[in-house]
């Protein structure tokens, strides 16, 4: 047998014995992950942008193919109770990052905005949160992060960066420091602010059949009135209308931006090549950082609206354009994967896969949906104590060391994520502050049968409108609403033409007493519970209550970063390639170094 044939079996070899070695020590936790980076896993999170549980394979879908996600799920665990902590992108992703409720960093609100508006606004994930990209960076992973961001940019002047990536434990960053709206499609109807620019253009209508009366009422002598006064109305219809029409091009100019680490690379960018450049970027990464330890979290662009997609996907599936978004977006989890492999890495490497929250229900253009399925859950974005909302996908593969194949049906949190990545980077979860997440590892080594979540607190905006006990002496799961939305699940106009439902105000039903469902007997919340046919109903409202009651008082007050006054646009903070206003760039090159 010659050199290179041993070498190639030794390298196998050598994995699966630190694969084990490292089993051994989490199990009988005789050792510190710390000790040396030898022992430190690589960790890859993918999350997708507004998926449905109902989208993949691997979660009973047998009309979209996702064959690389499913393949994620064979070989590894998957999670069938896993939450996301908000219903929409900038609260979800705030408490992913920081294992905490966003309301205690101020990323939900109380009324109004619940997610960023703008890049040039000053709101943002606070200097004072730490990420397990923080973390993990010190304990000595090379961290990127490669997609979408949407916690903020500056808070005092343009390039302070006060929320940026870099500045809270990323060493390399690729991609949206916003999200994908339709906005950022030049064909497509907006999306950001529609309310507030449907009002300025109806204003502007009136002002001009104002101005139009007046002069005619003046050329016919109805009316006694100077002309300059007239010409002065109807440079104020020209100015409404100037900025009406401006508002559609500012958008895309200000919002749809890629940057490379600090640096504006697209301003604004280019929808038909983003998704390649990006996955290019994720595969550099991997190439440039194999030697590890690294944290790489790729936040896709995929399946949020406007669902641009390639030539090679468009009218392959059976569900439209949404459906296609979806394959495609199959197709970059593969490619991701693949890299893994090619570069031996896919046993050294805890990977990871999950959505922010429930698929858009209200995303539609006519009578064609736009967003995703949530299977059998009711509700869908927005929703904060329906399943729909917050019941995502949670794929978690380490090959050698959790199992594969295997379910789990306990409650699980995407605030989670953080003590888990943590405790396998040989760090330490902040003790300074309420954690709202618990390490999975002994969930997902069956160490433990049982989810260390007693009680989960579902939350939309800072409302508290639902909570889930699970009991653990009887395993019975049971899920109190004291506020849901009102909403048609049909579909079309489900929130009453609201791009998503409210938290608050006439657009929610208060419940008194409030709604309960055993969710293991019923998980699509169809039937709740009636006192005189449930023996213990009155008893699980007064346990529940008394949890809701002891985990408001781990709530202390901070400041809202979704505030009106940080939510507006500044021009001063607005990121700028070139000379502001006429910001403009298309630079792109090679990946960047970390």
């Amino acid at each position: 047998m010659g050199p290179a044939a041993q070498t190639g079996r030794a390298a196998p070899a050598a994995r699966v014995f630190l694969a084990l070695l490292l089993t051994v020590c989490l199990l009988l936790r005789t050792c510190e992950l710390k000790a040396s980076n030898a022992f430190k896993p690589n960790i890859l999170l993918i999350m997708a942008d507004d998926l449905g549980i109902g989208d993949l394979g691997c979660y009973g879908n047998d009309t979209l193919r996702t064959p690389n996600i499913d393949r994620l799920a064979e070989e590894g665990v998957r999670l069938t109770q896993h939450l996301a902590a908000a219903p929409l992108c900038t609260p979800s992703r705030a408490a992913f990052l920081t294992g905490r409720h966003a309301f205690r960093s101020g990323m939900d609100a109380s009324d109004g905005y619940r997610a960023l508006q703008w890049n040039g606004g000053s709101g943002g994930l606070p200097e004072n949160e730490t990420t397990f990209a923080r973390i993990l960076q010190q304990q000595g992973y090379t961290t990127g992060l490669i997609g979408k961001w949407h916690q903020g940019v500056n808070c005092a002047s343009r390039g302070d960066h006060c929320h940026h990536p870099l500045n809270h434990g990323f060493d390399y960053f690729y991609g949206m420091p916003f999200t994908l709206v339709s906005d950022c499609h030049p064909d497509r109807p907006p999306e950001l602010d529609a309310a507030v620019r449907a009002r300025l253009w109806r204003y502007t209508q009136i002002m001009a059949l104002g101005v139009l009366t007046v002069m005619a009422s003046k050329m016919t002598g109805l009316i006694s009135v100077s002309w300059k006064a007239v010409l002065g109305a109807a440079s104020l219809v020209l100015l409404f209308f100037a900025a009406w029409y401006a508002s559609f091009g500012f958008v895309r100019r200000w919002n749809c931006i890629l940057m490379r680490n600090h640096d504006v690379i697209q301003q604004p960018m280019v929808l038909e090549t983003a998704a390649s450049v990006m996955l290019k970027e994720a595969i550099s990464f991997i190439e440039r950082n194999k030697r590890g330890p690294f944290l790489l979290f790729v936040s896709l662009l995929h399946v949020h609206t406007p669902l641009v997609t390639t030539k090679k996907f468009l009218g392959k599936s059976q569900h439209g354009l949404y459906g296609d978004n979806v394959e495609e977006m199959d197709w970059l989890v593969g490619e991701i994967l693949n890299a893994l492999e090619e570069h031996g890495l896919k046993n050294r490497t805890l990977t990871y896969f999950t959505s922010d929250h429930g698929g858009h229900l209200e995303a539609r253009d006519g009578h064609v949906q736009l967003g995703g399925w949530n299977g059998m859950y009711r509700g869908g974005k927005g929703m904060g104590g329906w399943e729909g909302g917050i019941r995502v996908p949670g794929i978690l593969r380490w090959p050698g060391v959790l199992p594969a194949g295997r379910v789990i049906h306990e409650p699980t949190s995407l605030m989670d994520v953080f003590p888990t990545v943590v405790q396998l980077g040989g760090g330490q979860v902040p003790q300074d502050r309420v954690i709202d997440g618990r390490s999975l590892v002994p969930l997902l080594q069956g160490d433990t049968e049982r989810s260390p979540h007693e009680f989960l607190f579902h939350y939309c905006g800072e409302y508290l409108h639902a909570a889930r006990w699970h009991e653990k002496d009887s395993g019975r799961l049971w899920k109190v609403h004291y506020t849901t939305p009102r909403f048609h699940p049909e579909g079309a106009g489900a929130c009453y033409g609201r791009s998503v439902c409210p938290c608050s105000g006439d657009g929610v039903t208060h419940h008194d007493p409030p709604l309960l469902f055993d969710l293991a007997s019923d998980p699509s919340e169809a039937r709740p519970l009636c006192p005189g046919a449930e023996p213990l109903h009155r008893a699980v409202l007064a346990r529940v209550g008394e949890a809701v009651r002891a985990h408001r008082r781990t709530r202390s007050p901070v400041p809202t970063q979704l505030a009106l006054g940080h939510i507006v646009w500044k021009p001063w903070l607005q990121p700028c390639c070139g000379t502001f206003p006429f910001c403009s760039c298309s630079r792109d090159g090679d990946p960047g170094e970390t």
